[in-house]
Formats: C-alpha cells, sequence, structure tokens
C-alpha cells in the first residue's frame, strides 16, 4: 500500500489528519448543537451549516489564489492552521444563549465559523497542491491515484475518532451536573422557555417525563423553567468544551507540519523555473492543451457538486433521521457520522486490491472519469436503498413524526443497521469520487495553478455543501419521508449518465485511456 510513494506523503496526511480530526469534533455536533443552544428549526440550523460548509470550499479559492500569487504554500498553510484555531477557541466559550443575547451571540458564534472557514480555505486546497506535486516526477506518476487514496484514509483517521470526542465530553458535562443525555429533550426546553411554562396538556406531560427520566442520583426535576435553563446551560457547555479538542487538535497539524515541510515539494516555485524554459512557440502550443484539460476540469467539478450534495447529507438530513427514526438509545446521533471514515479505511485497501487487481488482468486501469461515474451508480444504489425501506415502513415527515407521542415514536424507531447499511453504500461511493477527483484535478492542473485549481475542487464541493440545506427541508415538508431519498437517488442517476457521456471525451483530453 505505502511501497513506491514519495516522500513527505504521509507526513502531509498526518498534518491533515491533525487538522480534520479538529474539524470533525466540531462538524459531528454542529447541525445539533445550533438547535440545541439556540432553539432553531433544523431548516434554520441546516442553512448556517450549507453556508459554512459552503464557505469552507469557496474559501480555498481565496487561499489557493494567495498561494499562487505569493509562491508561498507552505506560510499560506501554517497562516491556515493558526487562524482555525483562533476560530476554535472563540467558538468554545461557553455563554448560555438567552432570548437577551441572542441577538448578538448567534451572530458571534457565525463569526467563529467563518473565521475557521477562512483558515480551512488556507489550509485544505493547498495541502493538497503539494501532494500533487509529488506524483509529478515521472518516477511516482502511475502512483498517483493510490496515494491520493492513501492521503483519504488519513483524513478520515482523523473522522472516525472524532464525532465520539463531544459526545463523550457532553456527557461527562451532564454527569457530573446529575443530568443524562436525551437528543430531544433540548428542543422541548426551548419550547417551554418560549411558550413561557404554556404548553400543551400533552406536550406539558411528555416534557415532564422526560426531565425526570435524566435526572440522576435522586435530585429532583424541581421547577421546570429552572430545570430548562439548567439543562440547556449544562447540555451546550459540554458540547463548548469539546470544541477546546478542536484547538489542540490545530496545533498538533502545525508542529506535524513545521517539522516536515522540508520534505515536500514547493509548487509555485518549481514551475516558475519551468516557466522560464519555454519558447513562444511552445507556450502557445501548450495554451491549446490548458484550454482543454480547464474544459474537462469543469466538466468533473459539475458532476462533483452533485454528488457532494447528495453525500453531505450525513450532516443534514442523515443526521436528523437518526435522531428521530433510529434507535440511539445506547449511541447518540453525532456518533453515526463515524461510521463512513469507518468504512473509508477499512474498505479502502479492499477498493485498491481491485483496482490494481483489474489493471494486472486487463494490462491498463479503469480510467479516473469512469471510476466516477460508477461512484455515483452506487451512490445512487444506497438513496434507493433508504428510498425503499422508508416507504416499505410508511415512515411520515420528519416533522409530522416529532408531533406524535414518544410511544408512538419509539415503536417506528428503525435498528442502526438501516444507517450502516446507508453509510456502507455512500462510502463505496466516496472512493471512487472524492480521492480520485483529486488526483484527477492534480493531474489536468497547470503547474503554476494547482493551488487555484485545487480550489475550485474544492469550489465545486461547496456549491454542493451550498445546497444541502434542501435535505432537511425536504425531510420535514414532504409528506411521505421515502419521497426526500428518492429525489437524491435521482440526482446520483442523472449525475451517473451525463458522467458516461462525457467519458470517452475526458479520457481522450486527458490521456487516461480505458
Amino acid at each position: 500500500m505505502f511501497k513506491g510513494q514519495p516522500k513527505g506523503l504521509i507526513s502531509a496526511a498526518l498534518s491533515n489528519m491533525g487538522e480534520r480530526f479538529g474539524y470533525y469534533i466540531m462538524n459531528a455536533v454542529l447541525l445539533l448543537f445550533l438547535c440545541s443552544k439556540f432553539g432553531v428549526s433544523d431548516e434554520v440550523s441546516g442553512v448556517i451549516y450549507s453556508v459554512f460548509y459552503a464557505l469552507i470550499y469557496v474559501l480555498a479559492l481565496v487561499g489557493g489564489y494567495i498561494a499562487d500569487k505569493t509562491q508561498n504554500y507552505k506560510g499560506t498553510i501554517m497562516a491556515g492552521l493558526v487562524t482555525m484555531a483562533a476560530g476554535y477557541v472563540l467558538l468554545s466559550i461557553p455563554i448560555l444563549a438567552t432570548p437577551e443575547n441572542t441577538s448578538w451571540l448567534l451572530p458571534f458564534t457565525c463569526l467563529a465559523l467563518l473565521i475557521i472557514a477562512f483558515g480551512n480555505g488556507l489550509f485544505k486546497g493547498n495541502l493538497q497542491a503539494i501532494v500533487g506535486q509529488m506524483y509529478d516526477n515521472p518516477k511516482y506518476a502511475d502512483k498517483r491515484d493510490s496515494g491520493f487514496q492513501i492521503f483519504y484514509v488519513f483524513i478520515n483517521i482523523g473522522g472516525l475518532v472524532a464525532p465520539f470526542i463531544a459526545p463523550l465530553l457532553r456527557s461527562w458535562w451532564l454527569g457530573v451536573n446529575n443530568m443524562a443525555y436525551n437528543a430531544g429533550l433540548p428542543e422541548l426546553c426551548h419550547d417551554y422557555i418560549n411558550a413561557g411554562g404554556n404548553l400543551a396538556p400533552d406536550q406539558l406531560a411528555k416534557f415532564q417525563g422526560l426531565a425526570e427520566s435524566v435526572m440522576q442520583n435522586g435530585v429532583p426535576v424541581g421547577d421546570l423553567m429552572t430545570f430548562s435553563q439548567n439543562y440547556l446551560d449544562v447540555f451546550n457547555t459540554g458540547v463548548h468544551y469539546s470544541f477546546f479538542a478542536s484547538v489542540a487538535a490545530m496545533l498538533i497539524s502545525l508542529l506535524i507540519f513545521v517539522f516536515t515541510k522540508k520534505s515536500m515539494p514547493n509548487p509555485a516555485k518549481k514551475e516558475s523555473v519551468a516557466v522560464e524554459q519555454y519558447t513562444k512557440e511552445e507556450k502557445l502550443a501548450m495554451a491549446k492543451e490548458i484550454r482543454q484539460r480547464l474544459y474537462a476540469l469543469f466538466a468533473v467539478l459539475g458532476i462533483a457538486i452533485f454528488f457532494w450534495f447528495s453525500f453531505h447529507q450525513n450532516g443534514q438530513s442523515l443526521s436528523v433521521f437518526a435522531r428521530d427514526f433510529v434507535d440511539t438509545a445506547s449511541i447518540a446521533p453525532e456518533i453515526w457520522q463515524a461510521v463512513n471514515p469507518f468504512f473509508v479505511i477499512t474498505l479502502t485497501p479492499l477498493v485498491m486490491l481491485v483496482f490494481s487487481a483489474i489493471k494486472k488482468r486487463r494490462g491498463h486501469d479503469i480510467s479516473t472519469p469512469r471510476k466516477i461515474a460508477i461512484g455515483m451508480l452506487i451512490a445512487g444504489i444506497a438513496y434507493l436503498f433508504l428510498t425503499l425501506f422508508a416507504s416499505v415502513q410508511g415512515y411520515p415527515s420528519g416533522e409530522e413524526f416529532r408531533s406524535l407521542d414518544t410511544a408512538t415514536q419509539n415503536a417506528m424507531k428503525a435498528g442502526p443497521w438501516v444507517l450502516i447499511v446507508t453509510y456502507f453504500f455512500l462510502t463505496v461511493a466516496e472512493l471512487f469520487i472524492s480521492p480520485l477527483g483529486l488526483s484527477f484535478v492534480s493531474k489536468v492542473a497547470p503547474k503554476h495553478l494547482q493551488g487555484v485549481c485545487q480550489g475550485l475542487w474544492l469550489g465545486a464541493t461547496a456549491v454542493g455543501n451550498l445546497l444541502i440545506w434542501i435535505g432537511p427541508l425536504m425531510y420535514n415538508s414532504f409528506s411521505k419521508q421515502w419521497m426526500c431519498w428518492l429525489v437524491f437517488m435521482i440526482v446520483c442517476l442523472i449525475s451517473m449518465g451525463v458522467m458516461l457521456g462525457m467519458v470517452k471525451w475526458l479520457e481522450r483530453v486527458t490521456m487516461d485511456k480505458e
């Protein structure tokens, strides 16, 4: 797996793993944290999440431009890590949200997210550009796809561990305060506070029962208004503490990069020497090839938009599906996000073996564009499974489900296997698209625009992420839940068809023959 890979790959992957660990701690809880802290709806929280997620990738264009312009990739990467650490520090401040301070506290939280997104933009694409530059050496050229797959595994090692941190710290802090975790209680606390204690009798009875069930060591519930405020304070303070772990992760990632950066190339500086050797005729001849390669890049970016729109529902509609329809009595909803990176880590070696066996048998590998098309098909299968399951179970919309009494809700909940199967197919699709997409970009990008082109790939991801808020909207508003998953299935299959229609052209432009 690691044999024949260039020097510096593991160092870059470790640095990226630390940053992803800190990021995924925050990402695992962000949607539900915004709901529990500020009492906003799934839809409002989803919009904030979508904009933040989109900015992470849009700002990679800015980060790529800065690195290409200054010819200082490594300095830009380090500045990104420091900036992200500052954003996480702001996010970790445990201030209780009240009706009086929400007008400034919610924007303050959004500002912290913006700082994190900007730092990520400085870091992410430029590190990927450095990894891509390692494979411009003919000695390692045939290892490009496998190299990015290895790089991607390290990202997901951080993503595997991170989702456990916030729930553990939150549950620990609740226990210190003689309370226990309940996923649905924060929403009821906000409802009670906003209604001034005047809930409908059935809702009041439900709230009273849940409040009594989370109190430990014989501590009484007492006044429900006081309980609501205390539970929200303790619940969200525990989440704030987890953001300190994100700060530590950024600093560890920074140290790894500082001490190993000499083993990594500098794309811009290397290219500046080569450009001086081009004649006028060579530059004119290159211009047409560069245009064709950029056209190919934008074509693949268009497909990537729809993949990320569907895939990143793991932090949106699939997250609230886990909260509502899956039995999470012993497992917090956020932890389900660890299923995806677990599958990435365990399945990547198998996928690499399959690709290697195909290459050995046929004498050549499956082209990267064709692999991406297969990935879209597999993503469609994931949502086909969820569509059929929700239809057979007769699941209503999320909003209608939450209005049902507790006994009816519990009777409708599915076992964990539903999410495991869904994430299995989505992860296999991801392995055919995400690391190979990074490889494709590094292959077609002009050397003096490595940072910008990696930023464009992340920009396409941003556009997809900017649309993911539609997921919770459909989840809550469609009368039957299977309709929501059907939309994602159709999007994936249409994208697959378009990609297959472009495969021959993409293979010809990139000389990636099938």
